[in-house]
C-alpha cells in the first residue's frame, strides 16, 4: 500500500501513514491521519481501518467507486 494523501469518496482528504498488524489476528489495518478539523475528535485526528475495507469498491448512484482514491501519490 503506497503511503501519502487519499481521497474518501465523500469528498474530505487523509494522509495515509502506514500499515499496521491487529495484535491478535495479525489483520492488516491501514493508519491513517484526518487533513481538516472533525469537532469530536479535534484537528488531524488518527483513524485506522482494515486494510480489505480500505481498498474496496462502494456503490455510489449505481457506479461503483474506490472507497479511497490516491491524490498525486
Amino acid at each position: 500500500m503506497k503511503l501519502g494523501k487519499y481521497q474518501h469518496y465523500k469528498g474530505k482528504t487523509y494522509d495515509i501513514i502506514g500499515v499496521a498488524r491487529h495484535s491478535e489476528t495479525l489483520e492488516e489495518l491501514v493508519v491513517y491521519r484526518a487533513l481538516y478539523n472533525i469537532e469530536e475528535y479535534g484537528d488531524n485526528s488518527l483513524w485506522v481501518r482494515p486494510k480489505t475495507m480500505f481498498q474496496e469498491t462502494v456503490l455510489i448512484d449505481g457506479k461503483e467507486v474506490l472507497r479511497f482514491t490516491p491524490i498525486n501519490n
